[in-house]
């Protein structure tokens, strides 16, 4: 009976370094639903999710050669996919900071909120409570309307513009208190 190769991460990393696409496949296999399951944190469209780990791999593996074993390979390709996730967000939402500060008033100086990258603050709209966080990144990242988000949610269009004021004003504050302890530790 044929039995299936296993390998190890140290034989994967210099197989992907050789380009080879036995050892790509089986990387990829091995981590993707890891990735998957990362990405669908922060968008419910499996699309884009897919769309996102598949361009994280491909960053991984014309860069695999760097990966020197200082630390877990799942953790190397997490942060990889994540900087996919990023650029994502950068590239296709209505840009995360505007989204955020759409509203007339600025309480944050630009100059602070430059400092500040979108990882933090996706990583800080992950605080948020779920269903303000789900309308949140509905509206504001994937371009939702409040009357599709209601549909899809089964909440009244009122319901979602509060969840996507309640996020604004929690996320201003808690971006301010990151700006804060920044400022403090520096």
């Amino acid at each position: 009976m044929w039995k299936k190769r296993t390998y190890t991460d140290q034989e994967l990393v210099q197989g992907c370094a050789k380009n080879d696409r036995k050892h790509q496949e089986v990387l990829y296999r091995k981590y993707f639903d890891s990735m998957m399951h990362m990405c669908l944190r922060y968008t419910e469209d499996r699309d884009i999710a897919m769309q996102i780990v598949n361009n994280g791999f491909l960053r991984a593996f014309k860069n695999i050669a760097q990966f020197s074993f200082k630390g877990s390979l799942e953790g190397w390709l997490r942060k990889i996919v994540y900087h996919s996730l990023s650029d994502y967000y950068k590239k296709h939402s209505k840009y995360i900071q505007f989204l955020v500060f759409e509203e007339k008033e600025e309480v944050i100086p630009e100059t602070a909120l430059s400092n500040m990258y979108a990882e933090d603050i996706l990583n800080l709209v992950q605080e948020l409570p779920p269903a303000t966080k789900m309308v949140f990144q509905l509206y504001a990242i994937e371009g939702y309307s409040h009357k599709e988000i209601a549909a899809q949610l089964n909440i009244s269009v009122g319901t979602s513009k509060w969840h996507l004021s309640t996020a604004r004003k929690t996320l201003k504050q808690l971006i301010n208190k990151s700006i804060s302890n920044r400022h403090h530790a520096g």
